[in-house]
């Protein structure tokens, strides 16, 4: 059940750089970055509300707190920089390189959690990596 959301991620990624790219003519792209997140904000607790799942806030530890807001932080700065990437370049350029966060995902996997690396995992990463020096150069 998992791939199908990952699929759907992948969809919604990719409407994201399309819409984003029309959407960030003539825009300061850290403007349009806020824009974006006051939008994801509402959908999010929206669907969180919807869902009754705010009832589950009073249960967070520390760590889940610190890690959450360092996600945030992550995300947002992965935000601002995909946004410029994309007014400076090309969807077709930009969107693939972005997608070098999967290799490094990978890499960071093994390194900081511990996670074993099968040879098709290591190969994929290596083919990612690989194609997207091929887009930079």
């Amino acid at each position: 059940m998992w791939w199908i959301y990952a699929l759907f991620s992948a969809l919604f990624a990719a409407l994201t750089a399309i819409f984003a790219k029309v959407g960030i003519k003539g825009v300061d792209t850290d403007l349009a970055t806020a824009i974006r997140t006051v939008v994801i904000l509402i959908l999010a607790w929206g669907i969180v509300l919807f869902k009754g799942s705010n009832q589950g806030i009073s249960g967070l530890s520390k760590v889940n707190w610190t890690f959450l807001v360092l996600s945030g932080c992550a995300t947002g700065l992965s935000w601002i920089c995909y946004f410029k990437a994309l007014q400076l370049g090309k969807v077709s350029q930009v969107a693939p390189v972005d997608k070098l966060s999967v290799a490094l995902a990978i890499i960071l996997s093994v390194v900081f959690l511990g996670e074993p690396l099968s040879w098709k995992t290591a190969s994929g990463a290596l083919l990612i990596i690989g194609g997207t020096l091929v887009l930079i150069f």
